[in-house]
């Protein structure tokens, strides 16, 4: 039986399977980006797949602080386009 990669929500602090998340990566120019397929290159922070989750983690500002860079709008607006 293979195991199954276990990563933590930034807003929940939940150990989920990783594709029950959505990774949200900060490069080295400091540029963030939603990745699905969780596999570009630079700092990552996962998210649960809900909208709690997701307002959560924009109140509270978890993504700022994990990926130490301001987060723009767009990027909470296209982690509601994944989950919606």
């Amino acid at each position: 039986m293979r195991k199954i990669p276990l990563r933590k929500c930034v807003a929940t602090q939940e150990q989920l399977p990783k594709k029950e998340l959505i990774r949200v990566v900060r490069n080295k120019e400091g540029e963030v980006f939603v990745d699905p397929t969780g596999k570009m290159n630079g700092r990552g922070a996962y998210l649960k797949r809900s909208l709690e989750a997701i307002e959560l983690a924009q109140k509270k500002g978890v993504l700022r602080k994990s990926l130490e860079v301001d987060i723009p709008d767009t990027i909470y607006e296209e982690l509601k386009k994944y989950v919606g």
